[in-house]
């Protein structure tokens, strides 16, 4: 019996543009700490997608919070490791530039009213290559509060990212939850669904920003819109 519900967060909690999400984050991020890193903007940027990647790669060894900053310091010295506290700071203010390029959709935060007052514990599975305050202001623009959560997945709490079946896997053990009584609900056939399924979950994969880079054949996942999922959580049964 299905008693936690995963829920992804980009393009699926919050819908939004992904190319002028990624512009206007990095346009914002150049104009505070180009400068200051004493680099140009192509050449932060350039470091910012390394360091994902590697975060990307991580192989459950280390937070990626470490990963992050240790792939960043390579590139350009450890003098940049002094300014972890005020990219947290950048994620509070500048970042929320970012809420431009999103979209609100008020199925969101009903079908996650409704799961709650069911019982089900829920989990914001989204990728952490984020800090927590990013995450949580992401989560904010969705319509959602953050202590409906009983854990939010981000860069300091985390050592796997998606497409790694482990980061389901990491998530399971900080839950304490069985792979057949957790239900993960995405936008992403690869990230969200394939991934998930090879850790043992069950998946609803929403429809409205359809991402299937490999025109995966998706006819034998439950699938649908947002507002198709709330009428889907209205009708599975309270926990007990």
């Amino acid at each position: 019996m299905i008693r936690n519900v995963f829920f992804d967060l980009d393009g699926t909690m919050l819908p939004m543009n992904q190319e002028d999400f990624i512009k206007i984050y990095f346009t914002e991020l150049s104009r505070r700490f180009a400068p200051k890193l004493k680099l140009e903007s192509e050449r932060l940027i350039k470091a910012v997608w390394k360091s994902t990647g590697a975060m990307i790669k991580n192989d459950g060894s280390e937070p990626n919070i470490n990963v992050f900053w240790k792939t960043f310091a390579k590139l350009h010295g450890k003098e940049v490791l002094k300014y972890i506290k005020e990219f947290d700071d950048f994620y509070s203010n500048e970042f929320c530039q970012c809420k431009s390029a999103c979209k609100y959709n008020p199925n969101v935060p009903e079908a996650i009213k409704v799961l709650k007052n069911k019982g089900y514990r829920l989990v914001a599975a989204t990728n952490p290559i984020f800090p927590a305050v990013a995450i949580n202001n992401r989560i904010g623009w969705a319509g959602v509060n953050t202590k409906v959560f009983d854990l939010i997945t981000t860069y300091e709490n985390s050592s796997t990212c998606k497409p790694n079946p482990k980061f389901f896997t990491e998530i399971l053990g900080k839950i304490n939850a069985e792979p057949d009584e957790c239900l993960m609900v995405g936008n992403d056939v690869d990230e969200d669904i394939l991934a998930s399924k090879e850790a043992g979950l069950e998946s609803y994969l929403v429809t409205d920003c359809l991402i299937n880079r490999n025109d995966t054949d998706i006819s034998e996942f439950q699938s649908g819109s947002m507002r198709d999922f709330l009428t889907f959580a209205r009708i599975l049964p309270d926990v007990k």
